[in-house]
């Protein structure tokens, strides 16, 4: 089994659903990021999706538009993502590692090359971000390649070609998009959707995993009672990080407690 196969058949005998922290690799500063990324493993998060920082992330809020700006003038680039994304496997054996990128990031460094380096960092997924299913058969060829495993956005406007589109060619897990728009904790997520994760599960798609204004506890506990495998929460997350750039360790203690209280939340719904 890989690293999702093993995490969902443990979170399925625990009966509680999976908490996912998104941050973008390198905000504010290498150093400090790698003390995040540990701080969000340590506090309890089942999962990591985590960004390289682009230029121009249409899917994004300003929340984390704002983080990769910090991270570039912090000095990140995509070599330093993949060494400190290597370094964090170095430390953290089992924990399901995801990439949330988009297609000109793998177009520029060639995508048999790009991958490559994903497998060789211990990454375990790659969502692009701006192309849908449909279009995604050279991505997910060389995912294919090199083990990892292509995730795709489930939209909430999805009909049944497209989810049966996911489940063909999707692996690891399936990203529902809570509604439409871009990502941001100043857009609650809409109400559970139910009719799309009994769709995913009777075309045999990967877990779904409910994200965009994913901020609260409360939603992860309503993402999970409706079906969803668990909840991905990015905006809420990076805004701690924004709040406390003058003090690392109160950042530090403010997203240990957010982990563990969105953490809670899964086991409560179940």
């Amino acid at each position: 089994m890989n690293r999702y196969q093993k995490l969902f058949a443990t979170l399925t005998a625990e009966k509680r659903g999976a908490f996912v922290p998104f941050v973008p690799v390198g905000d504010p500063t290498p150093e400090l990021s790698f003390k995040i990324i540990q701080t969000l493993i340590e506090s309890g998060a089942d999962a990591l999706e985590l960004g390289i920082p682009f230029s121009d992330p249409m899917a994004d809020g300003p929340t984390i538009q704002n983080a990769n700006i910090r991270a570039f003038k912090g000095g990140i680039t995509v070599e330093k993502c993949f060494e400190m994304l290597g370094n964090v496997r170095a430390h953290y054996a089992n924990i399901p590692i995801g990439l949330l990128i988009y297609a000109n990031l793998v177009f520029k460094n060639g995508i048999d090359n790009f991958y490559a380096k994903c497998a060789k960092a211990g990454i375990d997924s790659v969502l692009i971000a701006d192309v849908p299913v449909e279009y995604a058969k050279e991505f997910t060829v060389a995912a294919e390649k090199y083990n990892i495993a292509p995730i795709f956005i489930c939209p909430p406007n999805a009909n049944d070609e497209v989810i049966k589109n996911i489940a063909k060619h999707g692996k690891g897990y399936t990203y529902l998009v809570s509604r439409a728009g871009v990502t941001g904790t100043e857009n609650r997520a809409n109400k559970p959707l139910t009719h799309l994760l009994q769709k995913l599960t009777e075309f045999g798609a990967p877990p779904a995993i409910q994200g965009f204004g994913i901020s609260e506890p409360d939603q992860v506990s309503e993402a999970i009672k409706s079906g969803a495998a668990g909840a991905i929460s990015g905006s809420a997350t990076v805004k701690i990080i924004e709040k406390n750039l003058d003090n690392p360790e109160q950042m530090l203690s403010q997203l240990a407690h957010f982990v563990q209280t969105m953490k809670k939340a899964t086991s409560q719904s179940l």
